[in-house]
């Protein structure tokens, strides 16, 4: 069982979660709602862990086939719904960029293996009525 604890530390919503093994991410609320932007708004930290779950999928699959990732990089934008509360995730679209010596259709393949297999994070914003659309880019090594 996984075990998040979370403490006001900064104002009226500047809040710092920790799980069990003593990792910490600031949270706030938008500047809008009263927070003082001292950390990540929970809603984006969805799509940070998006970026995070994927990544780690698409690396371990290209590191199986052989392929030589030198470096990587992500672009997540998302759209909410509008009007509603709560305003759920409607559309996302996920940027992959790959750097390396790389097979064009093996990173593809990862990428979709990862994003409709793999990612429980994908997996959660779907089932709430995400879509989620991804572009793969495959660069020289930097």
């Amino acid at each position: 069982m996984a075990t998040i604890n979370l403490e006001r530390v900064h104002g009226d919503f500047g809040f710092a979660a920790s799980d069990e093994n003593g990792h910490t991410v600031k949270m706030d609320s938008s500047p809008e709602s009263g927070g003082e932007n001292f950390g990540v708004r929970p809603m984006q930290m969805l799509l940070m862990g998006l970026a995070g779950c994927s990544a780690i999928d698409v690396i371990a699959i290209l590191k199986k086939q052989r392929q030589e990732v030198k470096n990587y990089k992500m672009v997540v934008n998302g759209d909410r719904e509008a009007g509603k509360e709560p305003s759920l995730w409607k559309d996302v679209s996920i940027e992959f960029h790959l750097y390396g010596d790389i097979d064009q259709d093996k990173a593809n393949r990862a990428v979709e293996l990862s994003v409709n297999k793999y990612c429980s994070v994908a997996a959660t914003l779907e089932k709430a009525g995400a879509e989620i659309k991804t572009q793969v880019f495959v660069h020289p090594a930097e």
